[in-house]
């Protein structure tokens, strides 16, 4: 796991720290059922694989204080999210109660199904993220490594195709061109979020 801003043991109260260990117990409960039913090729894909807790509520609120402070606003209804290879939607959970306007896109129909359970058909995108047209709709791009092969290429699509302003949040990157890339920079020295300041 990448290294944290904070030490989430030493500075969170420890009633939270209970909080996250039973919410990450049920994402490990959704997770292996969804394992055991995906329809993905997983020799290509990775089924369904949830993100720390404490790193994505880390990842989320730097995206928050960006745009909050870079738009001189108080709320960020207006800011569409999207996971890309969202599962059950765990991590739209956390982004709809930070304020986003949350979407997903997901071709395994086991995770569909389940996220179907917490969220609308029309928050739900079933398509395939290699060839996902409509990722420039979005204000904050989200990623966990969802792919086994062509991962890489598929960094490097998604990182074409975001608009200017827009935050991508990529877990476990492949590609490194990002780091050179003039196109973005990055709003931490620890944590793989990044704004594209140009096209």
């Amino acid at each position: 796991m990448t290294k944290l801003h904070k030490d989430y043991t030493k500075e969170q109260p420890q009633e939270i720290e209970i909080l996250l260990g039973v919410i990450n117990r049920f994402i490990g409960l959704f997770s292996r059922q969804i394992q055991r039913h995906t329809k993905l090729e997983t020799s290509r894909e990775y089924p369904f694989i949830a993100m720390d807790t404490r790193q994505v509520f880390e990842e989320l609120t730097i995206a928050r204080d960006h745009l909050l402070k870079r738009n001189n606003c108080v709320d960020l209804r207006d800011k569409k999210f999207l996971d890309v290879g969202c599962g059950f939607g765990n991590v739209m959970l956390f982004a709809e109660q930070f304020g986003f306007d949350v979407y997903g896109i997901e071709k395994d129909s086991a995770s569909i199904t389940n996220a179907l359970k917490f969220f609308d058909k029309s928050q739900i995108i079933a398509d395939d993220i290699k060839t996902f047209n409509g990722y420039k709709e979005f204000d904050v791009v989200y990623f966990f490594c969802p792919l086994t092969e062509g991962e890489r290429k598929f960094e490097e699509f998604l990182e074409d195709q975001i608009k200017p302003g827009a935050i991508l949040i990529g877990n476990y990157k492949r590609s490194k061109k990002i780091e050179t890339d003039k196109r973005f920079k990055k709003l931490s020295d620890l944590l793989p979020v990044w704004e594209k300041i140009s096209l």
